[in-house]
């Protein structure tokens, strides 16, 4: 059932050109789940946010990245899953490929649900703690309810202690600019060329 999940992961990809990881799931784990959170500059600046679950990456793409406010509602439009070893991927995804872009790792870490991952997402609440480097405390996910094609969500921090109001909040996302393994820009990345960041 696993391998089912990174079917159309793997149909949109084509390896011989991309250096993504090829998609393999693996076992499910119970405790220590991580997650990832990848700037891709793709045809539209987004954060790829991505949680461990059934040995694969549950993926959203948060258009305009993660808010400390609680006021904020930020879209985030479910994509396909991605395999875990994607978690370390930071490169350049080649021109006429699916994504084409630079792609950095803005954050990972550790994210505990807090109720049945599966009876939440059939609910349309997940609602979990976050400990990465950036990312902190509790947050939820809520599906909307929509006439889209897209499976629409919205990611909502929680009112607790790591929550920030507004004036707070602002510039977040300008001062956190670079990659937490490599302190690189989005832009250096660019300026690398196709391929996987070799330190990474």
């Amino acid at each position: 059932m696993s391998r089912d999940f990174l079917k159309k992961y793997n149909k949109k990809r084509n390896f011989g050109i991309t250096a993504e990881p090829k998609g393999k799931a693996r076992k499910r784990a119970k405790i220590n789940l991580r997650f990832v959170i990848q700037l891709h500059e793709a045809n539209r600046i987004h954060y790829d946010f991505r949680l461990e679950w059934h040995g694969v990456m549950k993926s959203w793409a948060v258009t305009k990245g993660p808010s400390y406010d609680p006021a904020d509602k930020r879209l985030a439009v479910r994509t396909e899953d991605h395999t875990m070893d994607y978690n370390d991927f930071e490169g350049v995804i080649p021109d006429h490929q699916y994504g084409a872009g630079p792609v950095m790792i803005w954050d990972k870490g550790t994210w505990m649900p807090e109720d049945d991952p599966d009876k939440m997402d059939k609910e349309g609440r997940i609602t979990f703690t976050i400990e990465g480097s950036r990312m902190k405390g509790l947050w939820h996910l809520i599906r909307m309810r929509t006439t889209d094609k897209r499976e629409n969500w919205l990611l909502i921090k929680s009112k607790d202690n790591f929550a920030l109001n507004k004036t707070e909040n602002a510039g977040f996302l300008k001062r956190e600019n670079t990659s937490i393994v490599t302190g690189r820009t989005i832009d250096d990345i660019r300026k690398a060329g196709p391929g996987k960041t070799p330190s990474v």
